[in-house]
């Protein structure tokens, strides 16, 4: 992979996107993770204005600890970042006060995990608005295109994605190149919404790198008689998680009504 070449050219997107949008800059959430570490510098390098936001609800704090480092370090390097933190957590609170709940936890512990995404969208949003800036999203490939793993709406709610193209591995490769801290790039990648420190894994099922593999696999067409019992469970959970969350992948289905009825 060209490394340095890809950078220059997620740079170079971002700048010229901005321009021609008339915008001022770009905005991103903070999480402690290496997406978002690796897109707040992708942006940096741009020269436009960056704004970095932390907007902890009940974080664990390893993972603010690793926002606010890498925050520290981006500001150092370039003088065109800022950053400011909101917390949402009396807000959360607030919401869950003025919200019936059901007898399935389950579906009341998702559904508050993704209010939680929501309510940073709202807010990324808010001084996106009042600075005339773009708020660039932090998903790649495998969680926007194979497993869909990210919140309507809430961290897929994005004004544009430089790093949807890029394979969890890849953008791994970015971040060394960058230097972006050996805290964030061997911490466990977590979405950071059940105030836990629950793994992506632990949720999903199987590892970035098994479900990179299992998009690649399905792309050749292989036999399933070459894999190992593993790399076939794998696949279940890969097509399974691809094909429930399609509704995030595809446009909204809209009802087209017959010419001859208007």
């Amino acid at each position: 992979m060209q490394t340095e070449n890809i950078i220059n050219f997620i740079v170079n997107w971002l700048k010229e996107y901005a321009t021609k949008a008339k915008m001022e800059g770009f905005i991103i959430g903070i999480s402690g993770g290496i997406d978002s570490a690796v897109t707040s510098v992708l942006c940096a390098k741009t020269g436009l204005p960056t704004l970095c936001v932390e907007m902890p609800i009940y974080q664990d704090m390893k993972q603010v600890s690793r926002g606010q480092h890498h925050i520290q370090t981006l500001q150092k390097q370039y003088a065109n970042v800022s950053s400011i933190c909101i917390e949402l957590t009396s807000v959360f609170d607030s919401f869950k006060r003025q919200v019936p709940v059901i007898e399935n936890k389950h579906l009341v512990h998702l559904s508050l995990a993704n209010t939680r995404a929501r309510l940073r969208m709202t807010t990324l949003y808010y001084f996106a608005g009042m600075h005339r800036y773009l708020v660039v999203g932090t998903g790649n490939k495998v969680e926007d295109f194979g497993v869909g793993f990210y919140t309507k709406y809430g961290d897929g709610g994005v004004d544009l994605s430089p790093i949807a193209d890029l394979l969890k591995s890849e953008v791994y490769s970015l971040g060394k190149v960058m230097k972006i801290a050996d805290s964030i790039l061997t911490a466990a990648p977590t979405d950071g919404l059940y105030g836990d420190d629950r793994t992506d894994e632990e949720q999903l099922g199987a590892s970035y790198k098994e479900l990179e593999w299992a998009m690649q696999f399905l792309q050749t067409k292989k036999s399933l008689s070459t894999c190992s019992e593993r790399e076939k469970e794998v696949l279940k959970i890969y097509k399974k998680l691809n094909s429930s969350n399609q509704h995030k992948m595809k446009p909204i289905p809209i009802c087209k009504i017959p010419p001859n009825m208007k």
